[in-house]
């Protein structure tokens, strides 16, 4: 008996041996924790770090300048739920089968819509598949504690974070959006509501720094995904004032917004609700770090920072700009699929922190595998690589053709397509009207210039590889309308012009005044203390 007592005690000395958080930060831990954040909507020129000259984000700046940036870090999509379910399985949206945002309308239930569009948006996949593996099962397969809190929109009940590996989940249900709006109370039945105006973002990041604080001797996987900063947008009276101010500063433009092929799209990052809840979530992201830090973590803990698709730029609450990348959110260029994309690794004492080579939200599951000495399941994760031999050893990775799928209509104007990337090459098909557009991101990162024409031949390579790839996947696609009325649509897309743009106009002017007020209690914020 007391033979079996020690050696089950130098078991778990060996256990805590091979977890411990070294003091040297060269030496790699066996198994190091993993904290994943997500922010939803966040544009690639949403930080300072990236090039915002209106928002401030010192600690995610902070983070970028101590990680491996990967300057072309993309999104698996243009909207929320196909990109979240490509994080959890390593697969491009055409191969998982969630190609759009989760309680969309598909089919003929898009006429409801009164869009009045060409085509019927392709039908998918709306709970993420129970035979994936996802990356939280993996973790927790291999002896992690898993941990999920925020916003989940890959599911109905049943399909829950619980329900694919999270031991807890905090805030995640089948909503897509802040439910109860950025303060107490939340209307959300996964997260409790504590003191009357509580600000969502803190709330949240609170839940995760108790959870490392309550975890520090054994490994963790910890995923924190931010509603921020999707719309409805709101913030404290102290912060719109803050940025109304600076906007002012920096000098209010006569216009804010231009029409793009559908909807008005934002030419200027100078609204002061946004610019505010850009900033606590900023400060969210700060709590998390200092939790690492204070419990001697930061050290043995990977953190990977990214979104996940572009900034809301049209539809929604037209929110930010994405300047100079073309379009934001729902569109098919860069703007809307384009991210910060941030890879802390406190080991990593090489001179490689930036790499310009194209990735994937995809590869992030085999990435942090990798890391954590788990084997890869190449039969999961089959769209993503491993990014660690070009992080730790600077080796090329071999050139791969990257793939977007979204054979739907966008609430902020993009058109249903699909995309191939192949080294600088970028052709993108349009299903209206059978046409493709190529664009060399080389020479022409901001796709100002569509030379498909003058290239006839590298857009038929492209366009029948993509073609053949979405065959072999069983994707679907969008199929013609035989309902649609051209003067319907004429019709809406004229009120879209003679008063949507107008009136976005009138309230960006609003909230830029001295005398903007939301309601009596700032959308709640007011309950408590900023």
């Amino acid at each position: 008996m007391k033979l079996k007592l020690i050696l089950f005690i130098l078991s778990l000395m060996i256990v805590s041996c091979e977890f411990k958080t070294k003091t040297n930060s060269s030496e790699i831990p066996v198994k190091p924790n993993i904290v994943f954040i997500l922010v939803d909507d966040l544009g690639i020129n949403d930080l300072s770090v990236t090039g915002s000259p209106f928002y401030e984000t010192p600690n995610i700046d902070r983070l970028a300048t101590e990680s491996v940036v990967f300057t072309q870090g993309y999104a698996c999509s243009r909207v929320c739920s196909p990109s979240r379910a490509s994080i959890m399985t390593g697969k491009f949206t055409a191969r998982h089968g969630i190609t759009d945002w989760i309680g969309e309308n598909s089919g003929t239930d898009w006429r409801k819509m009164n869009r009045y569009d060409k085509m019927l948006p392709a039908d998918y996949i709306q709970n993420l598949p129970k035979q994936d593996i996802t990356m939280a099962e993996a973790f927790k397969a291999n002896g992690y504690k898993t941990f999920f809190a925020g916003k989940w929109h890959l599911g109905q009940e049943g399909s829950y974070p619980e329900d694919h590996g999270f031991d807890i989940n905090i805030g995640g249900w089948d909503k897509g959006g802040p439910v109860g709006g950025y303060f107490s109370p939340f209307k959300n039945p996964k997260l409790e509501d504590h003191e009357a105006g509580e600000n969502l973002s803190m709330r949240l990041a609170n839940e995760t720094a108790n959870f490392i604080q309550q975890n520090k001797t054994t490994p963790f996987f910890a995923f924190l995904s931010f509603y921020a900063v999707h719309g409805p947008i709101q913030t404290s009276e102290n912060k719109w004032e803050k940025y109304r101010k600076k906007a002012e500063l920096q000098g209010i433009k006569d216009y804010g917004f231009i029409m793009e092929r559908k909807l008005p799209i934002r030419q200027v990052q100078d609204n002061p609700v946004y610019a505010g809840l850009v900033e606590t979530m900023d400060d969210a992201v700060g709590v998390v770090l200092k939790a690492l830090k204070e419990s001697g973590l930061d050290k043995n803990t990977i953190v990977v920072f990214t979104s996940d698709n572009g900034g809301v730029a049209s539809g929604d609450s037209f929110s930010t700009s994405n300047l100079p990348y073309k379009g934001g959110k729902g569109y098919q260029w860069e703007g809307g699929i384009r991210e910060p994309y941030f890879i802390y690794l406190p080991w990593n004492n090489s001179k490689v922190k930036t790499i310009d080579y194209p990735v994937t939200g995809a590869d992030f599951y085999p990435t942090l595998l990798d890391y954590a000495n788990i084997n890869l399941i190449p039969n999961q994760h089959q769209d993503g690589v491993s990014l660690k031999p070009l992080i730790n050893d600077n080796a090329g990775l071999t050139e791969r053709p990257l793939y977007w799928h979204y054979p739907h209509y966008g609430n902020q104007g993009g058109d249903p397509s699909s995309i191939i990337r192949k080294g600088d090459w970028k052709l993108i098909h349009y299903y209206e009207d059978d046409i493709n557009e190529l664009y060399n991101l080389k020479s022409d990162p901001y796709e100002q210039h569509n030379i498909a024409d003058s290239h006839p031949d590298k857009t038929s390579i492209l366009f029948n590889n993509l073609k053949k790839w979405l065959e072999g996947v069983d994707a679907k696609f969008p199929e013609t309308d035989t309902e649609f009325d051209a003067n319907k649509r004429a019709d809406y897309d004229k009120q879209i012009v003679e008063k949507l743009w107008p009136k976005l106009e009138d309230e960006r002017r609003i909230m830029l005044l001295k005398e903007f007020q939301p309601n009596d209690n700032w959308w709640g914020s007011k309950l408590t203390k900023d």
